[in-house]
């Protein structure tokens, strides 16, 4: 087999465990795969090759990674912002400042009111303010 081949394999199977466990870990695996598989069509032995390999990773890992996180970041919040906010849903469990939980489409999420705001009861009817993370912040309507 020669080289370019194990390589396109690795970015091949690092890009399968990224869309199977997406943690945009194993997409740099598939970057670094592709780029050592290019080079290694014009330069190098396998020993050459590890080492580029691993060096793309590494740089991959420290540069691309923390791009790649900040952008599907700011999406996942415009999105979750965008289908949730200002809905209005049931509450489940009685909802104060510290635990409460709502249904959404069928889902269980935890729910809090503001601080200082009054409980909510369950079987109410609820309009969703703000999320923090997988917490979802209402207000009884």
């Amino acid at each position: 087999m020669e080289l370019w081949m194990i390589f396109l394999i690795i970015a091949i199977v690092a890009v399968v465990l990224e869309i199977m466990i997406p943690t945009l870990f194993f997409i740099n695996f598939a970057f670094a795969g592709i780029i050592t598989s290019l080079i290694s069509l014009f330069w190098g032995n396998l020993t050459n090759l590890i080492f580029v390999f691993l060096g793309i990773s590494l740089l991959s890992i420290f540069l691309i990674k923390p791009f790649l996180s900040k952008l599907l970041k700011n999406d996942t919040k415009a999105d979750f912002n965008a289908e949730y906010i200002g809905k209005t849903v049931k509450s489940i469990e009685p909802i104060n400042c510290t635990s409460g939980a709502v249904t959404i489409y069928d889902e269980r999420w935890e729910a809090r009111t503001e601080e200082g705001k009054e409980e909510i009861p369950e079987n109410c009817d609820v309009k969703i303010i703000r999320n923090e993370s997988l917490i979802l912040f209402v207000e009884k309507i």
